[in-house]
Protein backbone atom coordinates (compact mmCIF):
# COMPACT_ATOMS: atom_id res chain seq x y z
CA UNK A 1 0.00 0.00 0.00
CA UNK A 2 1.42 3.53 -1.21
CA UNK A 3 0.91 6.07 1.40
CA UNK A 4 0.00 9.53 0.88
CA UNK A 5 -1.06 12.41 2.82
CA UNK A 6 -1.83 15.76 1.57
CA UNK A 7 -1.70 18.89 2.88
CA UNK A 8 -5.85 20.63 3.50
CA UNK A 9 -6.49 24.20 3.84
CA UNK A 10 -10.04 24.93 4.35
CA UNK A 11 -9.34 27.73 1.89
CA UNK A 12 -8.42 25.39 -1.11
CA UNK A 13 -10.47 22.10 -0.38
CA UNK A 14 -11.33 21.64 -4.28
CA UNK A 15 -7.12 21.64 -4.57
CA UNK A 16 -6.79 18.67 -2.29
CA UNK A 17 -9.63 16.67 -4.53
CA UNK A 18 -8.84 17.16 -7.96
CA UNK A 19 -4.92 16.25 -6.79
CA UNK A 20 -6.45 13.16 -4.84
CA UNK A 21 -8.23 12.24 -7.50
CA UNK A 22 -4.95 12.40 -10.14
CA UNK A 23 -3.38 10.21 -7.89
CA UNK A 24 -5.83 7.38 -7.79
CA UNK A 25 -6.49 8.12 -11.50
CA UNK A 26 -3.21 7.47 -12.60
CA UNK A 27 -1.48 4.46 -9.74
CA UNK A 28 -0.43 1.31 -10.76
CA UNK A 29 -1.05 -0.19 -7.27
CA UNK A 30 -3.07 0.64 -4.07
CA UNK A 31 -3.40 4.12 -2.63
CA UNK A 32 -4.19 5.42 0.77
CA UNK A 33 -5.03 9.11 0.39
CA UNK A 34 -5.32 10.88 3.73
CA UNK A 35 -5.76 14.90 4.29
CA UNK A 36 -4.12 16.34 7.19
CA UNK A 37 -7.05 18.46 8.39
CA UNK A 38 -5.69 20.59 11.73
CA UNK A 39 -9.45 19.82 13.01
CA UNK A 40 -8.56 15.96 13.39
CA UNK A 41 -5.13 16.32 14.55
CA UNK A 42 -6.15 18.59 18.04
CA UNK A 43 -5.74 18.72 20.54
CA UNK A 44 -2.68 16.93 20.36
CA UNK A 45 -1.48 19.15 17.59
CA UNK A 46 -0.94 22.77 19.47
CA UNK A 47 0.88 25.11 17.56
CA UNK A 48 0.09 27.90 16.87
CA UNK A 49 -0.55 29.98 13.97
CA UNK A 50 2.66 31.52 12.76
CA UNK A 51 2.34 34.96 11.05
CA UNK A 52 4.69 33.94 8.22
CA UNK A 53 2.66 30.57 7.74
CA UNK A 54 1.27 30.74 4.17
CA UNK A 55 -0.97 27.04 4.66
CA UNK A 56 -2.24 25.71 7.73
CA UNK A 57 -0.12 22.30 6.64
CA UNK A 58 3.03 24.44 7.00
CA UNK A 59 3.77 22.26 10.15
CA UNK A 60 1.41 19.35 10.16
CA UNK A 61 3.41 17.84 7.42
CA UNK A 62 6.22 16.70 9.92
CA UNK A 63 3.56 14.87 11.91
CA UNK A 64 3.51 12.21 9.30
CA UNK A 65 5.86 9.41 10.50
CA UNK A 66 4.20 9.81 14.10
CA UNK A 67 1.07 8.73 12.28
CA UNK A 68 2.65 6.08 10.83
CA UNK A 69 4.16 4.96 13.83
CA UNK A 70 7.18 5.41 12.83
CA UNK A 71 6.81 2.37 10.53
CA UNK A 72 7.42 1.84 6.79
CA UNK A 73 7.59 4.82 4.09
CA UNK A 74 5.13 7.39 3.48
CA UNK A 75 4.75 10.41 1.09
CA UNK A 76 3.44 14.22 1.64
CA UNK A 77 2.72 16.28 -0.83
CA UNK A 78 1.40 20.00 -0.59
CA UNK A 79 -2.24 19.98 -1.69
CA UNK A 80 -1.85 22.46 -4.92
CA UNK A 81 -0.63 20.33 -6.98
CA UNK A 82 -1.55 17.91 -9.64
CA UNK A 83 -0.43 13.96 -10.29
CA UNK A 84 0.63 13.49 -14.32
CA UNK A 85 2.45 9.84 -13.26
CA UNK A 86 1.96 7.01 -11.90
CA UNK A 87 2.78 7.65 -8.34
CA UNK A 88 3.89 3.76 -8.65
CA UNK A 89 7.23 5.29 -10.51
CA UNK A 90 7.75 8.13 -7.53
CA UNK A 91 7.47 5.26 -4.77
CA UNK A 92 9.87 2.70 -6.27
CA UNK A 93 12.33 5.38 -6.08
CA UNK A 94 12.74 4.82 -2.04
CA UNK A 95 16.31 4.17 -0.78
CA UNK A 96 16.58 3.07 2.58
CA UNK A 97 19.73 5.15 2.95
CA UNK A 98 17.96 8.43 3.20
CA UNK A 99 15.23 9.50 6.39
CA UNK A 100 13.68 11.55 3.69
CA UNK A 101 13.83 12.55 0.10
CA UNK A 102 12.74 15.34 -1.74
CA UNK A 103 13.52 17.42 -5.09
CA UNK A 104 16.68 19.79 -3.91
CA UNK A 105 15.43 22.89 -5.37
CA UNK A 106 17.45 26.04 -5.89
CA UNK A 107 14.39 28.15 -5.40
CA UNK A 108 15.06 31.76 -4.54
CA UNK A 109 11.54 33.88 -5.42
CA UNK A 110 11.70 37.42 -5.93
CA UNK A 111 7.91 38.26 -5.02
CA UNK A 112 6.50 38.98 -1.29
CA UNK A 113 3.27 37.77 -1.61
CA UNK A 114 1.10 35.10 -3.47
CA UNK A 115 -1.96 33.52 -3.20
CA UNK A 116 -4.79 34.89 -1.30
CA UNK A 117 -1.91 37.52 -0.25
CA UNK A 118 -0.19 34.79 1.66
CA UNK A 119 3.86 35.55 2.78
CA UNK A 120 6.19 34.35 0.22
CA UNK A 121 9.23 33.60 2.57
CA UNK A 122 12.52 33.04 1.15
CA UNK A 123 15.17 30.50 3.09
CA UNK A 124 17.30 27.91 2.32
CA UNK A 125 16.37 24.83 1.09
CA UNK A 126 12.71 26.76 0.03
CA UNK A 127 10.05 23.94 -1.45
CA UNK A 128 12.30 20.92 -0.43
CA UNK A 129 9.67 20.27 2.35
CA UNK A 130 6.60 20.10 -0.20
CA UNK A 131 7.12 16.62 -1.62
CA UNK A 132 8.76 14.47 0.92
CA UNK A 133 9.19 10.65 0.97
CA UNK A 134 9.58 9.95 4.54
CA UNK A 135 11.44 6.74 5.88
CA UNK A 136 9.19 6.91 8.96
CA UNK A 137 11.66 4.65 11.12
CA UNK A 138 14.41 7.13 10.40
CA UNK A 139 12.50 10.37 11.65
CA UNK A 140 11.78 9.62 14.81
CA UNK A 141 12.81 12.98 16.31
CA UNK A 142 9.50 14.45 14.67
CA UNK A 143 6.96 13.59 17.71
CA UNK A 144 3.86 15.87 18.15
CA UNK A 145 5.93 17.60 21.40
CA UNK A 146 8.83 18.47 18.91
CA UNK A 147 6.65 19.72 16.06
CA UNK A 148 4.52 21.75 17.89
CA UNK A 149 7.65 23.48 19.53
CA UNK A 150 10.43 23.48 16.86
CA UNK A 151 10.89 26.99 14.62
CA UNK A 152 9.90 26.52 11.08
CA UNK A 153 12.90 27.24 9.88
CA UNK A 154 14.49 23.60 12.50
CA UNK A 155 11.62 22.17 10.50
CA UNK A 156 11.27 22.90 7.06
CA UNK A 157 15.41 23.02 6.77
CA UNK A 158 15.82 19.36 7.80
CA UNK A 159 17.82 20.55 11.34
CA UNK A 160 15.85 17.27 12.78
CA UNK A 161 17.78 15.33 11.36
CA UNK A 162 21.46 14.39 12.16
CA UNK A 163 23.07 16.01 8.90
CA UNK A 164 21.95 16.67 5.42
CA UNK A 165 23.83 13.27 4.21
CA UNK A 166 20.27 11.89 5.08
CA UNK A 167 18.28 13.77 2.61
CA UNK A 168 18.23 11.93 -0.65
CA UNK A 169 17.29 13.79 -4.09
CA UNK A 170 14.43 13.26 -6.34
CA UNK A 171 14.52 13.66 -10.21
CA UNK A 172 12.93 17.61 -10.39
CA UNK A 173 9.71 15.81 -12.67
CA UNK A 174 8.39 15.01 -9.29
CA UNK A 175 8.03 18.76 -8.03
CA UNK A 176 7.73 20.97 -10.87
CA UNK A 177 7.82 24.68 -9.38
CA UNK A 178 4.94 26.08 -11.99
CA UNK A 179 6.28 29.87 -12.66
CA UNK A 180 9.94 28.93 -11.84
CA UNK A 181 11.10 26.13 -13.22
CA UNK A 182 11.07 25.96 -17.12
CA UNK A 183 8.41 25.27 -19.37
CA UNK A 184 8.34 21.53 -20.15
CA UNK A 185 5.91 19.10 -20.71
CA UNK A 186 7.64 16.05 -19.38
CA UNK A 187 6.40 16.58 -15.90
CA UNK A 188 5.14 13.99 -13.65
CA UNK A 189 4.09 16.32 -10.41
CA UNK A 190 2.91 19.92 -11.11
CA UNK A 191 3.36 21.99 -7.67
CA UNK A 192 1.55 25.40 -8.66
CA UNK A 193 3.52 27.21 -5.52
CA UNK A 194 2.48 30.81 -6.17
CA UNK A 195 -0.99 29.85 -6.71
CA UNK A 196 -3.48 27.16 -8.25
CA UNK A 197 -5.96 27.60 -11.57
CA UNK A 198 -8.52 27.57 -8.76
CA UNK A 199 -7.69 30.90 -8.11
CA UNK A 200 -9.51 33.68 -10.67
CA UNK A 201 -5.77 35.27 -10.72
CA UNK A 202 -4.03 32.12 -11.70
CA UNK A 203 -6.63 30.79 -14.10
CA UNK A 204 -4.06 30.38 -16.57
CA UNK A 205 -1.05 29.29 -15.45
CA UNK A 206 1.31 26.70 -16.20
CA UNK A 207 -0.46 23.52 -16.41
CA UNK A 208 -4.08 25.19 -15.75
CA UNK A 209 -5.51 23.54 -18.63
CA UNK A 210 -4.83 20.06 -17.43
CA UNK A 211 -6.23 21.36 -13.68
CA UNK A 212 -9.58 21.88 -15.37
CA UNK A 213 -9.59 18.82 -17.21
CA UNK A 214 -8.74 16.52 -13.91
CA UNK A 215 -11.55 18.71 -12.24
CA UNK A 216 -14.06 17.90 -14.69
CA UNK A 217 -12.86 13.99 -14.90
CA UNK A 218 -13.58 14.04 -10.94
CA UNK A 219 -16.97 15.16 -11.09
CA UNK A 220 -18.29 12.99 -13.96
CA UNK A 221 -21.18 10.85 -13.00
CA UNK A 222 -22.95 8.58 -15.16
CA UNK A 223 -22.09 6.42 -18.04
CA UNK A 224 -18.49 5.41 -18.30
CA UNK A 225 -16.36 7.31 -20.73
Amino acid sequence: MIRVFIGFDTREPVAFSVLAHSIQARASAPVSIAPLMLTQLKPDFSREVHPLQSTEFSFSRFLVPQLCAFEGWSLFTDCDMLMLDDIARLWALRDDRYAVMVVKHDHKPNETVKFLGAPQTPYEKKNWSSVMLFNNALCRKLTVDYVNAASGLDLHQFKWLPGDDLIGGLPPRWNHLVGYDALSSDVSLVHYTIGGPYFAKYADCEHAGAWFKEREAMLHAGERK
